[in-house]
Formats: C-alpha cells, sequence, structure tokens
C-alpha cells in the first residue's frame, strides 16, 4: 500500500541541464529504477511523527530517462513546507494561530529555508481531489493506466509547451464565459507556475492512490474500473462548450467531472 494513499501530484521535470553542476552531478548517479514515489511520501509520513526541519538532509527527487535524457523533479520540501505553512497561517485569524501553529513547530518547518520565497516547487499536491484545471493541461492519448504492484495507477505526460497552450486556451474559453473571478484566476496561475521553468520540459499528473479509490467507486456504479475515468474527456469538453457558447455542453461534461470525484473524496469520511 501506498505511505500517502490520498494524494495526487502534478509534476514539472526539468532537464537535467538546467541545475546547478553539483545537483547535476549528484542526480546523474541516481539509479532510475529506485522507488522514488514512495520514498518521497514516507519522508512525509516520517515527518509528521517526529519533527525535524525539511532544509537539514539532502533532498530527493523523481527521474525521467527519455531517449538518452534525463528530466528532474525535485521534491522542494523544503519550499513546500514553507508555503504550506504560509497558506495555513493565511487562513485563520492572527489571534489564533499560535494555538494551531505555535512558534516552535513553525521553527521546525521553517529553518533553514530562508532561501525558499525565490524557489518555485516542481510538484503541486492535492488530497483526495484533482482539481478539474490539471486535467486541461492534457489530452486522453497522453495518458497511461493500469495496475502495478502498489495498485491500479494513472499517469498522464505530456510537453511542457503542449500543457501552456492548452493552460492558455482553457483561461481565454473560462475568462470568456465567466470573466474575472476565482475559476479563471486559478488557471490563470497555473499558467504562471508552467511559464517558470525550461522550455523543453515535461508536465505529468499523477492520479497516486487516488487511482485505487477512483476504480472501486467506478467499479461500484458498475463500471469498467480505471478505464472507464473520462476526466481529461469531460473537462477537455466543457472547456470547448464554454468556446463556443454551449452552456449545456459545458454544463454536462463539469457534472460528469464532479460527480465521479465526489465519490473519490467521500473515501475521506470513510477512513
Amino acid at each position: 500500500m501506498r505511505p500517502t494513499p490520498y494524494v495526487a501530484s502534478l509534476r514539472v521535470y526539468e532537464p537535467l541541464s538546467a541545475f546547478e553542476p553539483a545537483d547535476q552531478l549528484r542526480w546523474s548517479q541516481i539509479d532510475p529504477m529506485e522507488d522514488t514515489r514512495s520514498d518521497e511520501q514516507g519522508h512525509a509520513l516520517r515527518r509528521l511523527i517526529q519533527l525535524e526541519s525539511p532544509a537539514l538532509k539532502p533532498d530527493g527527487v523523481h527521474m525521467l530517462d527519455i531517449d538518452g535524457q534525463r528530466f528532474i523533479s525535485p521534491w522542494s520540501t523544503a519550499t513546500r513546507c514553507w508555503a504550506a505553512v504560509e497558506n495555513f497561517k493565511t487562513t485563520l485569524p492572527a489571534p489564533v494561530v499560535q494555538f494551531f501553529l505555535p512558534e516552535t513547530l513553525e521553527e521546525v518547518l521553517t529553518s533553514g529555508i530562508d532561501f525558499a520565497e525565490s524557489k518555485v516547487p516542481h510538484i503541486l499536491t492535492e488530497n483526495w481531489i484533482i482539481p478539474p484545471r490539471w486535467f486541461s493541461l492534457f489530452q486522453p492519448e497522453d495518458r497511461v493506466r493500469g495496475r502495478s504492484g502498489l495498485g491500479a495507477f494513472c499517469v498522464a505526460r505530456t510537453s511542457i509547451a503542449s500543457a501552456k497552450a492548452r493552460c492558455e486556451s482553457a483561461h481565454t474559453s473560462v475568462r470568456g464565459a465567466f470573466g474575472v473571478g476565482p475559476v479563471e484566476e486559478e488557471i490563470e496561475n497555473l499558467g504562471e507556475w508552467l511559464e517558470m521553468f525550461h522550455p523543453q520540459s515535461f508536465v505529468e499528473l499523477d492520479y497516486g492512490g487516488l487511482a485505487d479509490f477512483l476504480e472501486k467507486s467506478l467499479i461500484k456504479k458498475g463500471e469498467e474500473g480505471l478505464s472507464a475515468d473520462t476526466s481529461i474527456e469531460d473537462v477537455l469538453g466543457s472547456i470547448q462548450g464554454l468556446a463556443v457558447g454551449d452552456g449545456e455542453v459545458a454544463g454536462r461534461g463539469y457534472e460528469r467531472l464532479v460527480t465521479r470525484w465526489r465519490a473519490v473524496a467521500a473515501f475521506e469520511q470513510a477512513m
């Protein structure tokens, strides 16, 4: 079983040559057969049990070897911990922050990462859900799904150039239909994030352990498991409906998507 079966990830893999020489040397020597996904999740769980600064140990990476070239997606643990702390603090009234986030805990999480504000994480994660805007970066032919020793899996991967073009198209359609607002802003932010990386990078959507929960929910509905998932198709259809002003088509695709992933999110309450 996966250490954190409720996490989905959106990753950017940059060419090894885009990194500092010391990192290139270290990462070029890593065995591509290493199970880095389980390693990352295992480290995250251990930090929940025993607090330690994420900046005190060398960070790990995910790797892709494509056509003889290595691409790297650093875990960026320190940067992501720092961002999570800051985001959590903004959701709370200032007087109660100390009760939810004691100063000693914040010091452990953020110690040694003053540099984090200038860094961009290569990995975005969500628990129990995959944001619709993530699906908009891919086409159905980018998707690979099946089963491994850890259970069901679904991964979609495309070039960052294609992802940026699709993100821009989605943003144009959403803004044209609804104007400026939270959904439009989220897609815009996603596009700005993609712009931060090397133009020869790859973008990957990994359902992670949510693939297992999605498969269970689809089978329960009488469908053929993960192969019945049409999340990418539904989002693309909804965007196309918005682009041509067909609200019925747009709403139909979005409703299918939301209904499917609402069933997955319900597993959180069952655990």
